[in-house]
């Protein structure tokens, strides 16, 4: 029997699961849709995209770097719940994710998604399915970020609710100085504190200034100032802007007396080398992620009512 993209659609919309899925099932069924339905349901598909409808903000994140070649990768894999992110089946694969980022360099989400799963013949995305269905809860890969060359220092804060992935430019003659990882580890536990949004002033977008320095120009003006002091005002205050947002401008949290950069600097001239903070990437997880209202205790307590 056969079938149209009409049937692959309307299997589609009855059950939630994927097209390509919903095609490999009209096929394996020789086109009679109820026993697609069956073949989905028995593969366990349909109850894993049924699951991936609900919000999941816990979860992991994880960062770590290759002891082969340097390189770091750092990912946000989430749940639904605490419980799940604690699990050992749950961080094995995140793990697993991550050194697969460090191994393929997938430029996006469907990249790594199309990954083999090592130890396995299936894909990434088919062994978040397989997930899924086994812990019982829904699962996304959310994001990644990855780092080659120099070298890259990795940094996991409160079992995976901050992660830091540090890249830095360090001369070779210093490369293997116990001091340049202390110094890793001090930046990557500086940005999990302080929060900073860039790395120095040439990354903070041109809008993003302007729009601070006409608020802090209605700010003076409100204290009272005339026009033209208040712009004198601006041009002291929007420093404050940059140490704040501005990794190489923050004050430096061992030692706040003096700022990152200057650290950084220290450190080299103590040394005699060189030294320079090139990127960083830090996840917290569930940022950004609406959470539900209700939680999962009160959906399991309505479930069983």
């Amino acid at each position: 029997m056969s079938f149209t993209a009409k049937d692959v659609q309307n299997l589609r919309e009855q059950t939630g699961v994927g097209m390509m899925d919903c095609k490999k099932a009209l096929t394996a069924s020789d086109g009679d849709f109820e026993k697609a339905v069956e073949y989905l349901r028995e593969k366990g598909l349909a109850a894993a995209e049924k699951k991936a409808s609900r919000v999941a903000a816990e979860g992991v994140v994880y960062a770590g770097a290759s002891d082969k070649n340097g390189v770091g990768a750092i990912v946000e894999v989430n749940s639904e719940t605490d419980f799940v992110a604690r699990n050992e089946n749950f961080q094995k694969f995140v793990s697993d994710v991550a050194e697969i980022i460090m191994a393929e360099n997938p430029k996006d989400n469907d990249a790594l998604g199309t990954c083999k799963y090592p130890g396995s013949d299936i894909t990434v995305t088919e062994m978040l399915r397989e997930k899924v269905l086994t812990i019982g809860e829904n699962i996304q890969i959310r994001r990644f970020a990855r780092y080659e060359n120099p070298v890259n220092f990795a940094y996991i804060h409160m079992g995976g609710k901050i992660g830091v992935l540090l890249n830095v430019e360090v001369s070779d003659n210093i490369k293997t100085n116990p001091a340049i990882s202390e110094l890793g580890k001090d930046i990557c536990m500086q940005i999990a504190a302080m929060r900073p949004t860039y790395l120095n002033r040439e990354d903070v977008p041109q809008a993003e200034v302007d729009k601070e320095k006409e608020i802090l120009k209605v700010q003076a003006m409100n204290e009272g100032k005339p026009a033209a002091v208040a712009e004198k005002i601006v041009a002291g205050r929007i420093n404050k802007f940059f140490e704040d947002i501005c990794l190489i401008d923050q004050a430096f949290v061992k030692e706040n007396k003096i700022s990152v950069s200057k650290h950084v600097a220290n450190v080299a001239k103590e040394l005699g080398g060189a030294i320079k903070l090139k990127a960083f990437t830090r996840f917290e997880r569930g940022e950004g992620i609406e959470k539900r209202a209700d939680n999962f205790a009160d959906e399991v307590a309505s479930m069983i009512k």
